[in-house]
């Protein structure tokens, strides 16, 4: 098989793999929410005027509660923790602008349930709810090397903004909160919000370059500015200074290795790291109101298939290293004989699947094309 056809093969689906982010699994999470990624990888094969259109589904079941790196099991030997189940949805569609420019737009959907003990009178355990569209995101970006160049490899620079389309304020019932015992209809947890309320900036790189014998390295970062101070949504919790929902910036970055199998149908594998999280600070503006700050160090074996103009992905992260940091509120509520460090609920690993189809302006396949 030609060695051009390995290094156009593995480019597709490589950037289809490295598309999943933004996905902290757990309360350290303010919100989820797809990036600019899967438009920018797969606009490498594009011609121009060409469309890719690709559906990720993502699951998590947070559970597992962290100060710091210190796990604290008795929560769930007590039947006291947290657990949030969470389901997503992506519809990605990018279009070749040119040869090496393109846009993208990002439609993303999530359905949440949350069971907790402490949110209803600390007496029983009952369930709360989210679900709907999240905050969409629209963007582009440019691959930097084009023709003989780029035959080992590319990376591609990008932007997007994230608009405030989710329902940053999504309510359900609690019980055992009222003056008598009564139940409430109150703003769901930070973490199964369906947007933040903010307008959101995002920057983003991602690259795949060829290190011999039919292997590549990829990696793919970004990081959103989030400008806005608070959403003006209550939390419910007794600290003053916590009472307000924040609007935090966002991170990620992942490298790895990803190798084909075969010439047969595009079958490939890989392994890699990333790292994922929430700053305690914002770069631009206020840091005020509460927010649970941390990030997740996970390893991340991945799997797909490729037929014609289709790829199907999958990808498994599994934490190694979940830290729950200590955030301003919690600075300012600390006294020398009393320093306080709240936690955040974490998954132990994230489930993706992704199919994405490239429609093209001729009816012949890639692999067509190559002959």
């Amino acid at each position: 098989m030609k060695k051009s056809f390995y290094i156009i093969l593995a480019t597709f689906i490589v950037l289809a793999i490295i598309d999943h982010k933004g996905y902290a699994q757990g309360c350290v999470a303010i919100r989820q929410f797809s990036g600019v990624g899967n438009a920018i990888g797969q606009g490498n094969i594009l011609e121009k005027g060409e469309w890719n259109f690709n559906v990720n589904y993502r699951y998590f079941r947070s559970f597992r509660h962290f100060s710091g790196t210190t796990e604290h099991p008795q929560r769930v030997e007590d039947n006291t923790e947290v657990i949030n189940w969470t389901h997503l949805m992506d519809i990605n569609i990018s279009y070749a602008i040119t040869e090496r420019a393109f846009a993208v737009v990002s439609i993303p959907l999530a359905y949440n349930e949350r069971s907790s003990l402490y949110e209803h009178g600390r007496t029983e355990r009952h369930m709360t709810y989210s679900g709907g569209l999240t905050d969409v995101i629209v963007g582009g970006g440019y691959w930097l090397l084009s023709g003989e160049k780029a035959k080992s490899g590319n990376m591609a620079l990008g932007g997007g903004i994230k608009v405030p389309t989710g329902d940053y304020g999504a309510t359900s019932r609690f019980y055992n909160v009222g003056t008598n015992g009564e139940s409430e209809i109150r703003p769901v947890d930070q973490s199964i919000q369906l947007g933040d309320g903010g307008w959101g900036f995002i920057i983003n790189g991602q690259g795949i370059w060829n290190l011999g014998s039919a292997t590549f390295l990829y990696y793919d970062g970004f990081y959103m500015f989030n400008p806005r101070n608070t959403n003006g949504i209550q939390t419910n919790r007794r600290r003053e200074n916590e009472s307000i929902m924040s609007v935090p910036d966002q991170y990620a970055f992942r490298t790895g290795i990803f190798k084909p199998v075969g010439g047969l149908h595009g079958l490939g594998f890989g392994l890699g790291g990333r790292i994922e999280g929430v700053p305690v600070r914002d770069i631009i503006g206020r840091s005020d109101g509460f927010r649970r700050p941390g990030y997740i160090l996970s390893i991340e074996p991945s799997a797909s298939y490729m037929i014609g103009n289709f790829t199907a992905t999958l990808n498994l992260p599994i934490a190694l290293l979940r830290n729950r940091t200590q955030s301003l509120t919690d600075i300012a509520n600390s006294t020398p004989e009393n320093r306080v460090h709240g936690d955040a609920a974490f998954a132990d690993y994230l489930i993706n699947v992704g199919l994405a189809y490239r429609l093209t302006k001729k009816s012949n396949s890639i692999f067509n094309a190559l002959d």
